[in-house]
């Protein structure tokens, strides 16, 4: 390895002490610790290995930071004083990794030369490929002297193309002697105890043959999205910026952090306002904190884009980028928001507002413990769900993100592109995640046909809800009109473990300061008298009520003016026309009822309902009864 790496001893030689840098990555320390122990030869390594990763090294005699890819830490500062590593890929073939050393590089090639042939022959046929590999490890493992043994790593870039995932059937002839060949590999004795190691590198677990990840013999190690503290180092070293000197004593705090390598799931998430006390635009600090989330060739794309026009980095402009990049880094399977409203703009729901106030509270003062794993927000349709939790991500001031469709018709995509979005949450907190129509979009225990997709993502989603490592910084917001239909896993304590229930407005003031609110919302100036009376006997929800205020404003525009009246009001009011689903809406309301965590959460007539002798059966046979009728049982 190089100076300041890991030097791995002949395993045939007793263990040494695992001892590396201080600012070696959490998983590449983890990496070290499995292949000192002689657990394993054949690392997975999944997540974000795309990337740029810092590493220090000798420069006129002082430590540097630098960064570099995947293929290079890992030849330079994992293997960095083993005598081979090369990569094979099926578009490159074989290459080897000497750094920026030449005569280390050249020493690669005579080897190879020696042991395959001249580079004018090598294939890029994975077959052919592998078996010389094969003889290769062969070859190293019969000599019988053990100094004369090479050190070597093997690296497969894009792994998922020579052992993908599929049924046993599914797997061609030629795929399942690559699988069989590296599990020869992991699980022979010999090759544990001498310097041999290989690296499958793939973006998504999903994607790699089941029967290989499972392997006992096989480590699979998830390399994450970048900490606070090497975005720092990303952005002083690439951009020149520095924050002003700390005092002496928070600098020395500062300092035993670093040297801890701090990963970013174990930092202290507190949801702070961003440190814009630079006149000319944002400090070091406020770019780290808000940046949270990109790798880093996102985060270079978006500091460089920022900086373009020679300007200091403008909050705006970089949060806009930032959006952009993290919809593209979860493939568009994500829409990020950065919520503009609180829940002061919410109507009603008293109760709800003031729980869901005091969480916000504790979330942004850092006191985690007491925050909720998760919500369950239920009502009938049009009762505001979605608004209501962006608003609470608002009134914490961290953003959220809506998860779309990840579904796919291809075998083992799905639970790819999940395993994208998750591993950015995990990096992105605090954060909200929205996930609408939650009883259609997560699935459950059963496979219904599909391969058992709907029970890997069930499964995927469950696990990660219930990792208590994330509270406070993963905030779930289920939203269903039909709660009654997800799995009570999902609802249990621990998960989505608060369930609040909607209503429709049922006082004539909270309908009246509703118009108000959508007006606002939807940017249109009111009249004073502008809103009418309207009866609650209408039963209009929130939904009905911003339909009638942009019919409204239709009304407005077409008349030429900027402000609008009493009379564009009534006439909005007068021609719409409510859904007449109403049984519909009667069910939805009571599985709410059911559904809620917090008597307070319920209206004065649900209460009294409820505490009737037997009034919550009675309930559930009402509820039975409705669903046999419309069929929904």
């Amino acid at each position: 390895m190089s100076d300041n790496a890991t030097d791995i001893s002949p395993m045939d030689e007793a263990p040494p002490k695992v001892k590396v840098p201080d600012w070696y990555p959490d998983w590449a320390r983890e990496m070290a610790n499995l292949y000192f122990a002689a657990n394993t030869c054949l690392f997975v390594l999944h997540g974000n290995v795309n990337d740029l990763f810092h590493y220090k090294k000798k420069e006129d005699g002082k430590s540097v930071d630098d960064f570099c890819g995947l293929n290079d830490f890992l030849a330079t500062q994992i293997f960095g004083s083993w005598d081979l590593v090369t990569s094979y890929d099926m578009g490159r073939g074989i290459q080897p990794l000497g750094g920026e050393d030449p005569q280390r590089h050249r020493d690669m090639m005579a080897i190879l030369a020696k042991e395959i042939g001249s580079p004018s022959g090598w294939t890029r046929t994975p077959d052919d490929v592998l078996t010389n590999y094969q003889r290769l490890i062969q070859r190293n493992l019969l000599e019988q002297d053990p100094a004369d043994r090479k050190r070597m790593a093997f690296l497969f870039p894009y792994a998922q193309y020579l052992v993908p995932a599929g049924a046993q059937s599914n797997i061609a002839n030629t795929q399942a002697s690559h699988l069989v060949r590296f599990l020869s590999w992991a699980q022979n004795p010999y090759i544990k105890r001498t310097n041999m190691a290989m690296c499958l590198i793939t973006e998504t677990l999903n994607d790699i043959n089941k029967r290989l990840v499972e392997d006992p013999h096989v480590a699979t190690i998830e390399v994450p999205l970048p900490s606070n503290n090497v975005r720092r180092i990303f952005i002083e070293t690439n951009f020149g910026m520095k924050d002003d000197p700390e005092p002496k004593e928070e600098q020395e705090t500062a300092d035993a952090k670093h040297a801890q390598d701090e990963s970013s799931e174990e930092e202290t998430v507190k949801a702070e306002p961003l440190d814009q006390s630079e006149p000319d635009g944002m400090s070091v600090k406020s770019i780290t904190q808000v940046s949270n989330g990109l790798n880093l060739v996102n985060l270079n794309v978006a500091m460089a884009r920022s900086k373009l026009s020679g300007e200091a980095v403008d909050i705006l402009q970089f949060r806009q980028l930032k959006k952009n990049l993290i919809e593209r880094q979860c493939h568009g399977l994500v829409t990020f928001l950065e919520p503009g409203h609180t829940l002061d703009m919410v109507v009603g729901h008293t109760a709800a507002k003031a729980r869901l106030k005091m969480d916000a509270k504790w979330i942004v003062g850092g006191q985690l413990d007491a925050a909720p794993m998760g919500y369950l927000i239920c009502g009938p349709v049009g009762t505001g769900k979605t608004f209501i939790s962006e608003c609470y991500a608002g009134s914490i001031g961290i953003p959220c993100l809506v998860l779309k469709n990840f579904r796919s018709k291809y075998v083992g995509e799905t639970e790819g592109n999940l395993e994208k979005v998750l591993n950015t949450l995990r990096s992105l907190g605090p954060v909200v995640v929205i996930i609408d129509e939650a009883d259609a979009a997560l699935g459950d225990r059963e496979s219904g046909g599909d391969s058992g997709t709907s029970n890997r993502v069930f499964s995927m989603i469950a696990s990660q809800m219930g990792n208590t490592r994330f509270r406070g910084k993963i905030i779930w917001m289920l939203l269903t009109s039909r709660p009654e239909l997800l799995p009570i896993d999902l609802k249990r304590q621990g998960r989505a473990e608060v369930h609040i229930p909607l209503f429709y407005p049922k006082e004539e003031s909270e309908i009246q300061k509703m118009f108000v609110i959508m007006a606002k919302k939807n940017k249109v100036k009111l009249e004073e008298d502008a809103v009418p009376q309207v009866s609650v006997d209408r039963e209009m929800s929130g939904a009905d009520i911003e339909s009638v205020v942009l019919n409204a404003k239709r009304e407005m525009m077409a008349d030429g003016r900027k402000i609008l009246t009493r009379a564009d009001m009534e006439l909005a009011l007068d021609s719409f026309i409510p859904s007449a689903q109403g049984m519909e809406k009667q069910l939805q309301e009571m599985a709410a009822v059911l559904e809620c965590t917090d008597r307070r959460f319920l209206t004065d007539h649900w209460r009294t309902e409820l505490e009737k002798e037997d009034g919550r059966a009675t309930l559930q046979r009402k509820v039975a009864a409705i669903q046999d009728y419309l069929g929904k049982g």
